[in-house]
């Protein structure tokens, strides 16, 4: 089997949020190397670290020490200006409250990645439109969000985060909105999308059953890795 390529790795990565007595330390020098084509679940109590994790990952914030290496750039020496511009170009969100903007249609929320970008809008048009018909929602592009349900909703947010190609997709919580039959539908849109496309995402969850969707589960506990390994094992 060809070698795993690494694309992302942290080294002793530390987050602290206040000053003395009263200082929190959300993670506590986490090592970790997650590869091209995973998809990996993050879990672990409230509290325990999981959303510091996806947000230095995420370069939305930095670490009180430590390297997070993001395709050969340690992301946590940037600007926040460079910053922006990394999330802007290598990377793709999902959030669990949807965040699609309600007066525009379906075509026009994924597209706004792209206005970012300052691709053409004839360009930006077609890539909209034909990631949206990827995940199903071609019959859909005029829809507002207020006329799509629930799941619906999440499959936009999910087409405008692969609309840019990302090399990494960070998932909160995709299904929490969701009920069960529906959280069953976009979980199993995703791993038709990391499988097809070899994407990578890393997702937070506290649902298990949804975990049980990946290839690894990284188990926080109180800022550390508590637990590391294939979701089967992990999940028992």
């Amino acid at each position: 089997m060809p070698a795993k390529t690494p694309l992302l790795t942290t080294i002793d990565l530390h987050k602290v949020y206040g000053s003395g007595d009263t200082a929190v330390h959300a993670l506590r020098g986490v090592n970790l190397t997650l590869f091209e084509g995973e998809f990996v679940a993050v879990m672990g109590a409230s509290g325990s670290g999981k959303s510091t994790f996806m947000s230095l990952l995420g370069a939305l914030d930095r670490p009180s020490r430590g390297e997070c290496w993001l395709l050969g750039i340690d992301i946590a020496r940037l600007t926040r200006d460079q910053r922006a511009l990394f999330r802007r170009h290598y990377l793709g969100f999902v959030f669990q409250s949807f965040n699609l903007l309600s007066r525009m249609t379906a075509l026009e929320n994924v597209e706004l990645p792209l206005i970012y970008r300052g691709e053409s809008r004839r360009v930006r048009r077609e890539k909209a439109a034909m990631t949206l018909d990827l995940v199903g929602l071609g019959d859909r592009l005029g829809h507002t969000p207020a006329q799509l349900s629930g799941g619906q909703q999440q499959r936009v947010a999910i087409a405008r985060a692969l609309v840019t190609e990302p090399d990494l997709i960070l998932a909160d919580e995709p299904t929490g909105n969701l009920d069960s039959a529906r959280s069953a539908e976009v979980m199993e849109l995703l791993v038709k999308l990391q499988h097809h496309r070899k994407l990578s995402i890393v997702m937070v969850t506290h649902e298990r059953d949804m975990a049980a969707y990946t290839h690894r589960v990284i188990w926080f506990s109180d800022g550390v890795v508590e637990r590391d390994g294939p979701a089967a094992e992990v999940l028992k």
